[in-house]
């Protein structure tokens, strides 16, 4: 099939490469504008148009993929455009836009998604995140037909994957990514020989994910430690979850559950919600709402990842100290 390949960010790379590689034809890629990233506020191509850039070296000129980067997809002159290509199917994997009817209604077959996660459940912008977040122990991908809703598009093949407890959004992104490149592939090659089947949502039972917000980044050091976990998990190692200290940012990439200790006090109810409880070059233990985390990894404002035996050499944090 001649497919028209929509996506923007890392994780749609594998899918992209999957298809430059596969019977199929990729056409055209449609990707977001060079933008400014960093800290030096450099504009810069997206992953998949580098994907695309990197694959146009080795091949003749006439083959070689033209990449669009429309500001607004719903512009007449870009969808105009699109249909001069006259794609089989259009694959969009975190392009970052949404589609108009126009562009829904343009392929022979139809625009097809894939979501990272399992539909109906959530459904939006961060499904990894907030599987995490919310403590799931079970995630995957879902290919699906695109209709004019948010992510409500029949289901066409879905696979899952079990949540480790070392997962963080950075390992489960990377697993999805690959897992997501086979299903496009076979989602591909059952639309064109016709064996696919189409599965309703069942909108009943849908949940949400939706964009993560900075307020979505603070850790609360009153809730359980098992929620203040999976939310480091969930957010690392982008956007980060993070408290203060001594009144800059400390993002926390990496925390872990001990088992609850004897106190000597008159227990959890003597001490402050975010008080470092204890430190060593092993962890730094902080009180949260229903015992302790051992913080392994952070991140002070500023600064790279380091584990904590750097960070207190550098810092002479000390137990009875308040984070957040």
């Amino acid at each position: 099939m001649n497919i028209i390949f929509m996506g923007t960010p890392d994780f749609a790379v594998s899918t992209l490469e999957g298809i430059i590689n596969s019977n199929h034809k990729i056409i055209a890629v449609v990707t977001q504008p060079d933008r400014p990233k960093g800290r030096g506020r450099e504009i810069l191509p997206s992953p998949v148009k580098l994907a695309v850039s990197e694959a146009n070296l080795v091949v003749a000129e006439a083959n070689k993929i033209e990449v669009l980067q429309p500001e607004k997809v719903k512009e007449p002159d870009f969808i105009k455009k699109l249909w001069e290509y006259n794609p089989d199917c259009i694959v969009v994997v975190a392009f970052g836009q949404i589609l108009p009817k126009d562009i829904l209604n343009l392929p022979r077959y139809g625009c097809i998604n894939l979501h990272a996660s399992l539909l109906p459940k959530y459904r939006g912008a961060a499904p990894i995140n907030w599987a995490l977040i919310n403590g799931e122990t079970k995630t995957g991908v879902t290919s699906m037909f695109m209709d004019e809703g948010m992510d409500t598009g029949d289901i066409l093949i879905q696979r899952e994957m079990q949540i480790k407890e070392d997962d963080n959004a950075g390992t489960i992104h990377n697993e999805l990514s690959m897992m997501g490149s086979n299903i496009i592939l076979e989602t591909l090659d059952g639309i064109e020989k016709g064996t696919i089947s189409r599965i309703k949502q069942d909108a009943a039972i849908a949940t949400y994910a939706p964009k993560i917000k900075k307020e979505d980044c603070l850790i609360d050091w009153s809730i359980g430690a098992k929620e203040i976990v999976n939310r480091i998990r969930g957010l690392t190692p982008a956007p980060g979850a993070s408290t203060s200290y001594n009144g800059k940012r400390l993002k926390i990439t990496e925390a872990v559950i001990p088992p609850r200790p004897p106190l000597e006090k008159g227990g959890w109810g003597d001490l402050k919600k975010g008080e470092v409880f204890e430190v060593n070059r092993n962890g730094i233990k902080v009180i949260c709402g229903n015992g302790l985390i051992i913080i392994k990894n952070l991140q002070p404002e500023g600064k790279r990842v380091m584990g904590v035996g750097e960070f207190i050499s550098g810092h002479n944090i000390k137990a009875g100290e308040i984070l957040g």
